[in-house]
């Protein structure tokens, strides 16, 4: 058999990831095991487990506990979010029900967030912030958490029933937030073409 890159020399073995039969001047011996270039390079590629790094479960098992997970990934101002979310979350929902769905989806989000940060840390990832394209540089959360303190403030020192008002006009939020959404999406951008 002739070597798949010089197809005028015999084959002296075969890459063990692709099979390719190779010639001693293309196989690459790492430990007494062969491998072409192609494969040798693309095992290099591959991001590396960086020592020290949380561990994926355990982070996602300890997401389970409100900013334990943020905690563990060392995180410690995201941890101190995820309980003020929480907690307000618990709050609301004892006042307008549907904020339970709000606290049952952010509670199923914690795991999974402390989960793809562990992991992204283990292989020397950049970790990724879920916010950082709803806004741009705009600080969202900012305006969100002081729009709700001023509810919440008013509701306690006026004595106005906010919560009545919420209650009935709440999907009306929803969709200008599915309106906004929908007309920055289909703004040209710089390049003339929508966004996808």
């Amino acid at each position: 058999m002739k070597c798949a890159v010089h197809t005028e020399v015999d084959a002296t073995g075969f890459c063990r990831n692709c099979g390719k039969a190779l010639c001693a001047a293309c196989t690459r011996d790492v430990r007494g095991i062969l491998y072409c270039e192609d494969c040798l390079a693309a095992q290099l590629a591959q991001p590396q487990p960086v020592a020290g790094a949380p561990n994926p479960s355990l982070a996602a098992l300890l997401g389970l506990i409100p900013g334990l997970g943020a905690v563990y990934n060392g995180q410690y101002m995201k941890a101190l979010i995820h309980l003020i979310i929480f907690a307000g979350l618990i709050t609301l929902a004892g006042h307008v029900n549907v904020f339970s769905l709000f606290v049952v989806a952010f509670y199923v989000y914690m795991p999974i967030e402390a989960y793809q940060t562990a992991r992204a840390r283990l292989l020397g990832e950049p970790v990724k912030d879920p916010f950082a394209e709803l806004g741009g540089n705009q600080p969202i959360g900012a305006f969100l958490l002081i729009a709700l303190g001023v509810l919440l403030l008013l509701e306690n020192l006026a004595g106005l029933r906010i919560w009545r008002w919420v209650e009935n006009f709440w999907p009306i939020v929803l969709i200008l937030i599915g309106v906004w959404l929908l007309r920055k999406r289909t703004q040209p951008t710089s390049g003339g073409q929508p966004q996808p």
